[in-house]
């Protein structure tokens, strides 16, 4: 028997071509359908859409197959059905895991619920259990499938009671306002986030898709909102079906993160620290001296110049601690939706993408914005240069200040400014210079500017 076994696969491979194709057919099994594709002497048939939000079974049907058969019947082939050069099991009937088309088109094509049309083509393989050989490959047929997600809009806003004032009603398109999110598909990135302040206590709220805004419609279907009306829960589940409003109990400045993957809203209520504090690669991730300082309590607007540098060559990261030395609640690059100028999002950590140098930095916490601007030039301007260009100054790394000697500063006023431009510039008092301050009125030669509040909790300089 082992012999005719042996000989009957040594027969199979002899009449196996070039390319490994099985050729000695004989009737197929069934007739094919109408919409088959051919299999060597069998068929494949492709199913209907498959919606895999109704999947709820391990292994799903993609094709129907019909067999292709060979004259030695002791041999019954296994199959593998092919996506753009990736291989699957698939069994007689058809069915492939589940899990395995899902991943597959998550991967190609993202999460979002939208038909995929697949061209596939299908493999039989006989084996003697050490060596396999490919009988044949169907033609091209396609496996069409909607992946599973909910409904994610492309944006969002937040309407309620803690917008109305006197002359306006805060449930109107006029007030209603954006949700954050970052320039991600919003099935790749789910969260969204809005900062605002109320100041009285049992505020309603819900939450308007974009579409409904731009039809000017704001009630059509899609608003969404907690299950049970008057929910005062910090955190919960969301509906597009009967949303009803929820309510925020005691006045405060929050956050309201939403996550439309899942349908679950975080609300938080935030309170600034007065300085964040940077640490990262220019002290080994160990000081964290450098600080930028609070401007906007109600925003969580932080500004400021930061020394930026790789001298291990970990790369030019950094993130920010809320209180110096502790890494609880840090600031990583999740907290920012959108990075702008020189700011990179480098996984977890922060970083800048234009060398070594000082920048000046905009972060804003409520919005998720981070924005890093290059120093390429510190200079100083007014009355003892008629207003007319730049005097250039030095970085000193030591001092960690910038510094201009015989410069003649004089007390008509004059100012500092970034990169021969007014859109960044330092004024006030000498002590605590400020964005935009007023001129400086004190003459000297030897100017030294200390940017970083790294000994100080203002910007700073000395003229002498």
């Amino acid at each position: 028997m082992i012999k005719k076994i042996l000989l009957g696969m040594t027969l199979l491979m002899s009449m196996v071509s070039c390319t490994e194709d099985f050729t000695d057919w004989g009737k197929p099994q069934t007739n094919p359908q109408e919409d088959a594709v051919t299999f060597g002497n069998g068929s494949v048939a492709p199913v209907d859409v498959i919606n895999l939000a109704d999947v709820n079974t391990e292994k799903v049907k993609v094709a129907s197959i019909v067999a292709p058969t060979s004259s030695n019947a002791a041999y019954t082939p296994n199959y593998k059905i092919n996506f753009d050069g990736q291989s699957f099991d698939i069994d007689a009937d058809g069915n492939m895991a589940t899990a395995e088309l899902t991943s597959y088109i998550v991967d190609k094509y993202g999460k979002r619920p939208t038909e995929r049309d697949i061209d596939a083509t299908l493999d039989a393989w006989v084996s003697n259990g050490s060596t396999a050989v490919k009988m044949a490959t169907s033609a091209t047929f396609q496996v069409k499938a909607i992946p599973e997600a909910p409904v994610i809009e492309e944006g969002y806003y937040l309407v309620g009671d803690m917008f109305t004032t006197e002359d306006v009603n805060g449930w109107t398109k006029e007030v209603a306002k954006a949700f954050k999110h970052s320039d991600k598909d919003v099935y790749e990135d789910p969260i969204f986030t809005v900062s605002f302040e109320t100041t009285k206590a049992d505020q309603y709220w819900k939450i308007i898709p974009k579409k409904n805004i731009d039809s000017g419609d704001l009630w059509a279907a899609g608003v969404v909102g907690p299950k049970v009306d008057g929910d005062d829960s910090m955190t919960g589940l969301l509906t597009n079906t009967e949303a009803k409003a929820g309510k925020i109990a005691k006045a405060g400045k929050y956050k309201l993160t939403i996550n439309m993957m899942d349908y679950s809203y975080t609300l938080e209520e935030v309170n600034y620290d007065p300085f964040i504090y940077f640490i990262g690669a220019t002290d080994g991730w160990k000081n964290a001296e450098q600080k930028l300082a609070l401007v906007d309590d109600a925003k969580g607007v932080y500004t400021g110049y930061l020394y930026c540098a790789d001298p291990n060559g970990w790369g030019n990261q950094f993130k920010f601690q809320r209180v110096a030395g502790s890494w609880d609640n840090e600031i990583n690059s999740g907290a920012f939706s959108t990075f702008s100028g020189a700011a990179t999002s480098e996984g977890g950590n922060i970083g800048v993408n234009a060398g070594e140098g000082v920048y000046y930095f905009d972060v804003n916490l409520s919005e998720g914005t981070i924005t890093a601007t290059k120093v390429e030039t510190m200079g100083m301007i007014g009355g003892f240069n008629n207003w007319d260009g730049d005097a250039v100054m030095t970085w000193n790394a030591e001092e960690y200040c910038f510094e201009a000697t015989n410069v003649g500063v004089t007390a008509d006023g004059w100012k500092f400014r970034v990169n021969g431009g007014w859109d960044i510039n330092l004024g006030g008092s000498l002590n605590n210079l400020t964005a935009g301050g007023s001129d400086l009125k004190v003459a000297g030669n030897t100017v030294k500017l200390y940017p970083t509040r790294k000994t100080s909790e203002n910007i700073y300089c000395t003229v002498k």
